[in-house]
């Protein structure tokens, strides 16, 4: 990881419009989940919130906005090639905008699935814990996807929206079977592993099956959002 890009990286997603939209996301989820703790009870409205909502939706979001927000622009404006003119390997520019990606969305993604949670069920902090530990993985897998789709096409935003309501959100929910490759279902099923009181929609899936997945998608994603940088060209088109 390099520590310079990285902290480009922050500069540029902080100086972006998206990053007001990547504070209104938490808040909305964190404001919903208040309305609905005081309106309604038991374990429907804590599914609803955080696993349907918060992980299946608003993480995915913020993990899609910070991520095209650190390397999307760059691709698009050209002023990539000015950073791989530089003497640093693909894969270093790859991890660095990754990892400046997961952690803005471990604070916003995860940490606002956690707050909502603390807010639904105030007596379990354990579970509130098991579900931020959850959201962590999914979030960082989400990265990874998104970090690729942005090296792999101009259009990182739409195709990974596409990915987030088609897949995601519509096709893994309708059809047991592609939990299975679910980046939802693999932290649900973390968070799940970790505290027994957690129970959201993905106790079909192995435990050492969720890590596994979730740690390939991880490795994959960077690995050839690296490989795709290196195939840039210092071309006036690039």
């Amino acid at each position: 990881m390099n520590t310079t890009i990285a902290r480009l990286a922050v500069q540029s997603l902080v100086g972006q419009r998206r990053g007001i939209v990547l504070a209104v996301l938490p808040v909305v989820l964190v404001l919903l989940a208040l309305a609905v703790a005081l309106l309604t009870e038991g374990p429907a409205a804590y599914e609803v919130i955080v696993g349907a909502l918060g992980f299946g939706l608003v993480l995915p979001l913020v993990a899609l906005l910070v991520t095209t927000g650190v390397l999307g622009p760059e691709i698009d404006d050209g002023s990539i090639v000015y950073l791989l003119s530089k003497p640093i390997s693909r894969l270093t520019v790859a991890v660095s905008k990754l990892a400046v990606a997961v952690g803005v969305t471990a604070v916003l993604g995860a940490g606002s699935l956690v707050v909502a949670g603390l807010i639904l069920d105030p007596g379990e902090a354990g579970q509130a814990a098991a579900v931020g530990v959850g959201a962590l993985v999914s979030g960082t897998a989400y990265c990874a996807v998104f970090v690729m789709l942005s090296a792999l096409n101009r259009h990182g935003m739409v195709s990974g929206l596409i990915y987030v309501l088609a897949f995601e959100g519509l096709l893994a929910g309708l059809l047991s079977g592609l939990r299975y490759l679910s980046v939802a279902a693999f932290g649900r099923r973390v968070a799940e592993g970790i505290d027994d009181g957690v129970d959201l929609p993905a106790s079909d899936i192995g435990l050492p099956y969720a890590v596994l997945a979730a740690l390939v998608v991880i490795v994959v994603g960077a690995l050839i959002a690296g490989q795709r940088l290196r195939s840039f060209q210092l071309r006036g088109e690039e």
